[in-house]
């Protein structure tokens, strides 16, 4: 879509106002179940699964976060349907045309440190098969390069391409493998859990597993209260909205490809409480299934895979652990970053260019696996300021301008949105503000309680959204209402 008086340090085709918009409810679903059935997400689900103590715990804790989660991407989600643009283009209303670039590049490091984990947690699902073969282990064990062994480099590239090959095709592939690859990997997961199940010969859901076991075994998820107890599940719920908090941002980069509002809400009720549900109580039934056959908790799906009798199985396992992280690597972290480099600098940067960018820093950093050391806190702290950014953003499209945004202007450097040379000096004071009570505080003092880091998103979005709508009281906003792309049975307000 051409925006008449555009300028060209704002516009290029890709962060236009979607046009062409084919995804229906069961694209929107699976842009869910590519992002949560990850190696990570495994991770996570089944040790939240197993801090829960018993089954209801766990439909108390994790259904209220999965409703939390739905609805919070349905805000961000319906922003996108509406208007048509992407993540770091819809950031210029509230950060300037040109100071969202700072929340966009935030979003866009994340996403590239991320990238290159997933990818190289899908290249040891790789290697784990492979070196079932005597021959495979011992190149393993003596051939080196790069700070890690001639076979892990061979699988990070060949998982590393495999994701550039999908991106490079455009949105709409990313969509075609996204309906083919979700179904799949439920499928798998299935397999893998009734063959457990029937291994060890019983069907439960955790709760014959010892305390002192599951506090052991679950110790980083960075939970300490004891398994069942009140705060355990409140924290469980807080960490399962958390675990989403970078997609919360950028969703409506898929969203704005929706046929209408009720194809985003219907894919996003059953991608998101429905199928998070199901996925948690499958990862904690496999857990325990593990427990009783192998006789210690395995939260790690490779872990399991690697103690499979059966080449087939090991096969099976590897494979669903390659197509899922594809999965979320393209869904939460390479696409957002190709939009996110493209903003900054869309006369040399297309969404393709981007891509490529986000690739590249991957391959870059993968020789010093920086996921491995102390970096991973660094980009935690990092990524914890994308709760006042999420808190900004949806205080100013819902409270301040009514769902009511100028969407021509946000590609016009001298229209509504320049403030001051393009930033809006009101959104980063806001954002630092939140950023203090989110970030600072918690990593760098003790003048916090404990607990504070669990809801430290939280007290972002809250402090840093507050803060901005104070400020913004009072202040002139355009309000005639040009919805920008609306599609056809969509609302306007």
């Amino acid at each position: 879509m051409q925006i008449d008086g555009a300028s060209p340090a704002l516009y290029n085709e890709d962060l236009a106002p979607a046009q062409d918009r084919r995804w229906g409810a069961f694209s929107i679903f699976n842009v869910w179940t590519s992002d949560v059935h990850s190696l990570w997400g495994y991770y996570l689900a089944a040790s939240l699964f197993l801090l829960c103590g018993n089954f209801w715990n766990f439909l108390l804790a994790i259904g209220a976060g999965s409703l939390v989660i739905y609805w919070l991407m349905t805000l961000v989600g319906v922003a996108g349907v509406r208007t048509g643009v992407p993540f770091p283009v819809l950031a210029r209303s509230s950060f300037g045309t040109f100071g969202a670039n700072i929340p966009a590049l935030i979003r866009g490091l994340v996403a590239c440190f991320w990238y290159g984990a997933q990818t190289a947690a899908a290249s040891g699902a790789l290697v784990a098969l492979l070196i079932r073969s005597p021959g495979m282990l011992e190149f393993h064990q003596t051939s080196h390069m790069l700070g890690h062994s001639t076979l892990e480099v061979i699988c990070y590239v060949l998982v590393w391409a495999a994701q550039l090959l999908i991106i490079q095709r455009g949105m709409e592939t990313v969509r075609r493998f996204q309906d083919w690859a979700g179904p799949a990997v439920w499928l798998m997961m299935l397999v893998l859990a009734v063959y457990l199940i029937v291994k060890s010969g019983k069907f439960s859901f955790g709760s014959e597993i010892p305390q002192d076991v599951l506090i052991a075994a679950t110790r980083d998820a960075g939970i300490t209260t004891p398994p069942g107890s009140l705060p355990t599940l409140m924290a469980v719920a807080a960490t399962w909205i958390t675990y989403f908090a970078a997609l919360y941002l950028n969703f409506c980069d898929f969203s704005r490809y929706a046929t209408s509002e009720r194809s985003l809400r219907i894919g996003n009720l059953w991608g998101l409480p429905v199928n998070l549900l199901a996925f948690c109580l499958v990862a904690g039934v496999t857990t325990t299934a593990a427990f009783h056959v192998y006789g210690e908790v395995l939260l790690h799906p490779d872990q399991i895979s690697a103690k499979f009798d059966s080449w087939f199985l090991a096969l099976l396992a590897a494979l669903t652990f390659v197509v899922a992280t594809l999965g979320i690597n393209v869904v939460a972290n390479f696409v957002s970053a190709a939009f996110d480099f493209s903003n900054a600098a869309p006369r040399a940067i297309d969404f393709k260019r981007g891509g490529l960018i986000a690739a590249g820093i991957a391959l870059v950093l993968y020789p010093w696996a920086p996921w491995e050391t102390g970096a991973t806190r660094f980009v935690n702290f990092i990524g914890s300021t994308m709760g006042p950014i999420f808190g900004i953003m949806m205080v100013d499209y819902y409270l301040i301008r009514r769902t009511q945004l100028n969407v021509p202007d946000l590609y016009r450097e001298g229209g509504e949105f320049r403030f001051n040379g393009g930033f809006h000096g009101k959104a980063f004071v806001a954002l630092f503000v939140g950023m203090v009570f989110s970030s600072i505080l918690p990593t760098f003092t003790t003048l916090l309680p404990s607990w504070w880091g669990l809801y430290g998103w939280f007290f972002g979005v809250l402090i840093g959204g507050a803060s901005y709508w104070l400020m913004r009281r009072g202040d002139p906003v355009w309000s005639d209402g040009v919805p920008g792309v609306t599609p056809a049975g969509a609302a306007r307000h």
